[in-house]
């Protein structure tokens, strides 16, 4: 049986937007006097913006230099996100497997920790992103809590008439992935192939690409 749902992230799920928001993060932290290590860029994936300052003013303040506020720091990252996510390139079969779920009636939502604004500046250069309606924001006034807790996929799943459990969400992050299973769903993270398989919560399904889960889908819609 196939899926009653797909709960989709954005960024370095959807669309190749990481690596750029690692460059803003690491820029940002350097102009306050602070280098940013591999470890901290990848705690900083999947979670809201203002999660993610205070936690690299938290970083900046332990490195021994004057920590900014939130504010500060956001006014010199933000430009330099704007000016690179629009630049990001839709990540392997991600557009595919979208319009094989339109292709097949399967309700799908975007789940992401994204504001709203921010999403409309990167989904603007691709279209087929318009095919998912509903979507639950970073910023979404329903929210009561942001990745990992699993309060974006519950509200993306009640939007959605569906129970959690029947639906499939795709992360990449640590904090999506704990969120999505948290929220009870049947989870597909999209990890590199030198992650730490280890790190893999039981129960979760490891993808390579999205591709590896196209043909499950047409497979169990059948």
């Amino acid at each position: 049986m196939g899926p009653a749902a797909c709960l989709f992230d954005l960024d370095g799920l959807l669309l190749d937007t990481e690596p750029l928001q690692a460059t803003a993060w690491l820029k940002a932290a350097a102009h306050f006097g602070c280098q940013l290590g591999a470890e901290q860029l990848l705690r900083l994936r999947g979670q809201r913006r203002l999660d993610c300052a205070a936690l690299v003013c938290r970083w900046i303040e332990a490195s021994g230099s004057n920590p900014p506020s939130c504010e500060a720091l956001l006014a010199v990252r933000q430009p330099l996100a704007d000016a690179l996510v629009p630049t990001a390139a839709a990540m392997d079969g991600a557009a595919e497997l979208v319009q094989m779920c339109r292709d097949h009636q399967v309700p799908m939502a975007l789940v992401t920790s994204s504001t709203q604004d921010a999403v409309r500046r990167k989904a603007a250069p691709h279209r087929w992103l318009q095919l998912i309606q509903v979507r639950v924001y970073g910023d979404d006034p329903a929210l009561a809590a942001g990745k990992p807790a699993p309060d974006p996929f519950l509200l993306a799943a009640k939007r959605l008439g569906r129970n959690p459990g029947d639906c499939w969400a795709f992360e990449d992050s640590d904090a999506g992935i704990e969120a999505a299973v948290a929220a009870g769903c049947q989870v597909y993270a999209l990890l590199p192939s030198d992650a730490d398989a280890k790190a893999t919560p039981d129960g979760v399904t490891r993808l390579n690409s999205l591709r590896d889960v196209s043909w499950q889908l047409a497979e169990q819609r059948q």
